[in-house]
């Protein structure tokens, strides 16, 4: 779906056109080939310029073209269970006429940021780019820490540890691993917008960079952080769950072996022999009294070593 936009710096939101116009912002959801068709006849761009555009694992990277810079970005997602992946792909172009954004699936970033009132214009390229940029980076900082207080909240529970816990311990650090994928990639992108060998940029853009590069420093410290004290949680986790072990393996050796002596005298009572108090009236009794002295034996036994 191929939707177009046109605001000025005076406007507070953009109007939606029916028609591409100079100097309009082109965005595309849910693209296919037939859309990147059509981007081609506005742009003069060739359409294998455009196949990567769709493909959901691209990795950031930025291109410049005779007429056109494209820059490929990443997104935050809930999953997408048909390829396990946490982010979507996000192209961004700049040519002389349009802003163009192409995405391969449904984008809230991008319909957020187009529902909120801002100074922002079409006519900016630069700048509209950086803004969008911005937006992005802000949603990967939301969903680190909240990845983050959801292990810093696991880390007050580690008594009560279930496999539930495990498998959403086992998400988040694969959410974070694909967040950093992104971002380390992202901030070398900006490094090269920033070179200016791409596009031109004025010294408000200059700075704007900058602080979408510190931003993206933050967002990967915060990630990293995040990442180690998952791994640390799971380390505590196997040594609970080893402790755990060795006292189950202890109880049941020690109730084993308490339970085998009744079994044992009582074997050794079986047998069709001369044994002692065969022929006592008594038998009966000091042969329990002796199954129950030894267990109790056995039993004060691995109390004392903890075992019980």
């Amino acid at each position: 779906m191929i939707e177009y936009y046109f605001k000025t710096a005076k406007d507070e939101n953009f109007l939606n056109l029916g028609t591409p116009r100079d100097g309009c912002w082109i965005h595309i959801e849910d693209a296919t080939m037939l859309d990147l068709e059509q981007i081609c006849q506005l742009t003069s761009l060739d359409i294998s310029d455009l196949h990567d555009c769709l493909d959901k694992y691209e990795i950031p990277r930025i291109e410049k073209l005779k007429n056109a810079v494209l820059i490929f970005t990443r997104h935050p997602i809930e999953l997408d269970v048909a390829v396990g992946l946490y982010t979507a792909t996000l192209t961004m172009i700049m040519t002389s006429h349009y802003f163009i954004t192409i995405s391969p699936q449904k984008n809230p970033i991008i319909r957020n940021f187009i529902g909120r009132k801002n100074k922002l214009s079409t006519l900016q390229r630069s700048k509209l780019m950086i803004h969008l940029f911005l937006r992005v980076i802000q949603e990967f900082m939301i969903q680190i820490r909240r990845v983050r207080h959801t292990v810093m909240a696991q880390e007050k529970q580690m008594n009560r540890v279930e496999s539930e816990e495990i498998a959403t311990l086992t998400r988040h650090e694969e959410i974070l691993n694909q967040y950093l994928q992104t971002l380390e990639p992202t901030h070398n992108v900006l490094e090269g917008i920033t070179s200016g060998r791409y596009t031109n940029l004025y010294e408000k853009d200059q700075e704007l960079l900058e602080d979408l590069s510190l931003a993206v420093k933050q967002s990967e410290d915060l990630c990293t952080i995040a990442v180690k004290s998952i791994r640390s949680l799971r380390d505590s986790y196997q040594i609970i769950f080893t402790n755990n072990l060795h006292r189950t393996i202890k109880l049941l050796t020690a109730l084993t072996i308490i339970f085998n002596i009744p079994t044992i005298i009582a074997s050794v009572y079986g047998m069709n022999v001369e044994l002692p108090f065969s022929k006592d009236t008594h038998a009966f009794v000091i042969v329990m009294t002796g199954i129950i002295l030894f267990s109790l034996f056995a039993l004060l036994f691995f109390r004392r070593k903890r075992w019980l």
